[in-house]
Order: structure tokens, then sequence, then C-alpha cells
């Protein structure tokens, strides 16, 4: 019998590498993949049918379920779409205070893609180093917002609240004593401001870290120089953003290019790529990490040097202080309405977009004057570049596939929607 080599396999949906729930179908001549066929929509959960049945102000904690690496740049999408729509603008230290979120939340992503992706490709130790840092910076999102993933800290009109004045302490535990538990307290004397300034400190030496294990390695190099090359025609063909678009050698950033927020006051850099293969992505995304802990340091001192309001001062967009809620009658009544029925926009439509940690991640949202919106339309930009991985993939091996959904930085969430 003459031995037949096609033969078409499963790629998933429970795979350690598949990154959520994403089903591959591959079509094999031996370990050579001749064509890639993703089947997604295993994690659909109906987002923006129902962004469309509630008041917009209750929609802010589903953005952050989307991408739930990137939680607060896709509230920021969202909360910029109704402000547009309102003609409102926050005060500046809201603004300020989005700004440095924002790439927080970008180190936040890249942290987790890094360990992922050397997991994926069989780097163990960098995942442990990775986690190590995102530890300190869910605190961050614990200390202004209460809760270490889905924050729902920003609001139409600025931010849930203030910047806190001191960062809640580790306590003694059974598994830990009172010497490591003061040595760990011992940074988190002080505001919030000085944790994250401590933090930004001793990042750069983090990453010089990941690097000194993973830039140079042979094995690494290996595994990502030349597997999954876009040149920097085909990448915009396909509508690449963020680093996807960046590694081919483009340099688009909506951060420089489109300013929003206080992105036109700070002074940082863009990285590009040369080659358009996973090797030059995990380098523009290394370089991104650095960049933004810059863009944090400037945010920290406009910060410390300007007090100032978070949130407008409009009582119809904006529910009253918790003190006077239980005090007083009339605030009570205001903070119920406003929480149950919201708050109606004009009639419009505008496309709102960020650059988040994965690309331009927009939200096209259309209302009638009523309290929900009539249409919510999400631009994600994984759903883009998944519809990519016939391509990046074809002649290449089975294990580079991994390589190539690693270096997509994927997440289920915001491409099933």
């Amino acid at each position: 019998m003459p031995e037949i080599r096609n033969f078409t396999l499963n790629f998933g949906p429970q795979h350690p590498a598949a990154h959520g729930v994403l089903r591959l179908v591959l079509e094999m001549d031996g370990e050579v993949i001749e064509r890639a066929d993703p089947h997604i929509g295993l994690l659909h959960r109906a987002t923006e049918k129902l962004a469309e049945s509630k008041p917009f102000n209750q929609s802010i904690g589903y953005m952050d379920r989307l991408d739930y690496v990137s939680m607060m740049c896709n509230e920021h999408a969202y909360v910029l779409a109704i402000e547009r729509l309102l003609g409102i603008e926050p005060p500046p230290r809201a603004r300020w205070i989005r700004t440095m979120f924002d790439e927080i939340t970008r180190i936040l992503n890249h942290l987790m893609w890094i360990g992922a992706h050397g997991l994926d490709i069989g780097a163990m130790t960098v995942f442990l180093y990775a986690f190590r840092e995102r530890e300190d910076l869910m605190d961050c999102y614990e200390a202004v917002s209460g809760t270490r993933m889905h924050a729902t800290y920003y609001r139409p009109g600025g931010v849930y609240r203030d910047l806190p004045e001191e960062m809640p302490l580790h306590l003694a535990s059974a598994g830990r004593g009172n010497r490591e538990t003061e040595r760990l307290n011992r940074v988190r004397e002080g505001s919030l401001l000085d944790f994250i300034e401590r933090f930004t400190d001793r990042f750069p030496g983090c990453v010089d870290e990941y690097e000194t294990l993973l830039t140079d390695n042979r094995i690494w190099k290996q595994r990502t120089v030349g597997i999954g090359v876009v040149s920097p025609e085909r990448a915009l063909q396909l509508g690449f953003t963020g680093a996807m678009l960046r590694g081919s050698g483009v340099e688009w950033d909506l951060r420089k290019k489109q300013p929003y927020e206080m992105y036109g006051e700070v002074d940082f850099d863009i990285p590009v790529g040369v080659n358009g293969d996973c090797y030059d992505r995990y380098l523009v995304r290394v370089e991104e990490m650095r960049q933004s802990n810059r863009i944090v340091r400037q945010c920290l001192e406009w910060l410390r040097a300007n007090p100032g309001p978070v949130m407008l001062d409009d009582a119809k967009l904006v529910a009253p202080t918790r003190e006077a809620m239980k005090e007083d009658m009339e605030s009570l009544i205001h903070h119920f309405k406003l929480f149950t029925e919201g708050y109606c926009v004009p009639e419009g439509e505008t496309y709102a977009a960020v650059e988040a940690p994965k690309g331009e991640f927009g939200i096209y949202l259309v209302s009638d004057g009523a309290n929900k919106p009539y249409r919510v339309k999400i631009r994600a930009p994984g759903f883009v570049h998944i519809s990519s991985i016939n391509e990046m993939v074809q002649g290449h091996m089975l294990a580079d596939v991994v390589a190539v959904i690693g270096t997509q930085d994927i997440v289920f969430g915001e491409v099933d929607r």
C-alpha cells in the first residue's frame, strides 16, 4: 500500500497553546501545513447585543471582559465614544490618569504575552518572571477600582475616583511570616503614586532580565526568526494594527498619529521592525514595555504637581458621593435613577479608537436619542489578526503554528465578542 501523507488535524479548542477557544483545522502534508482554517465563535458572549439592551453606563463593565488582558483600554474606547456623542471632555487630571492607566495596562498585556508566548515555545522561566511584575500592577488596579481585573474605572466625564493616598498592605498568614510580610509592605509605604514610581524605577531592569533570557537565546531565535513573515504592504492590506503592523516596519501608532487624551503631551518613541517575522514582533513589544514605562513616569510627575477634580461636575452624568447618598433622600433617588435608567445621549453616530496593546480597538456607536445605544459595533484587533493565520502558517511546520498564534497575541474574548 502506498503511504498516504495528507491528513487533516484539529488544533484546539482544548489545546494549551490555542489561547482561549480557537479551533484550527489544519490540512497537512506530513508535518508541513498546506492550509489552516480558523473556527471561531466558541466563546461568543453577545457583548454588542447586550450593550444595545442596557443603558450606556451599564455596559462599561462588559468592555473589560472583551480582551480580558487589556481591561482599561477597552473601557477607554467605549467611554470616549459616549463622551463624543455627549460633547463633553473630562477634567485634565482625569485625562492624565487615563493615559497613565492605559500604559500600565499595556505593560500588563505585554507581560502576559511574553510569559505565555515563551511558555508556548518552550521557555518556562520568563513566565514566572513576567507574572512577578504583573502582580504589582494588578495591585494598582485593585487600589483604584477595588478589583484586580474588571475595573470599570473609566466613566463618561472622568474616572470613578481619585488615586488613593495609601496602598493596601499585606497581612501575615500561615504561609508567610512577619519578616516576609514586612519586606513586601516596605514598597507599599506611601500613596499609589509612590508605589507606581518605585515600580517604574525597577521595571527597566526586569525587562533586561527577560531580554537576557530570550533575545540572543539561540533556541528562541530558531523558533521565531523567519517564521510568519508579513511584508509591510501585505500587513496594510490585511488590516493589521498595533505591534503586528509595526513589526512589519510600518510606523503607525494612534497615540502619535491621532492623539487622544494626553498622548500629545508626553514624549515616547514608536519601535518598528525590519523583517516582519515573529522575532521582530517580539522585539517591538519588548521595546513598547520600555516606552510605556517612560510615559507612566511623565504622567506621575504631572499628577504629583497638579491636584484637581477627576470627574465633571454634572449631576446628569455623575452620581452623588456615597456620603450624600447615605444621608440625603434626594441624592439616594438621584443615585438610584442614574444607575437604573442612566441618561439619554443625543442622536448621532461616532467612532472612537484607542491604541490598545493588541492594536486599534474601536467602538462604533449609534444613538437614537434614548438611554441605550441603538447600535454598538466593536472593532477588535484580534479578529483581524486571526483572519490572516492561514497566510502566515502556510509552508511552515506544525510547531510553528504555536509561534504564530503567540506572536499575534490573541485573546478570544474580543475575537468572538
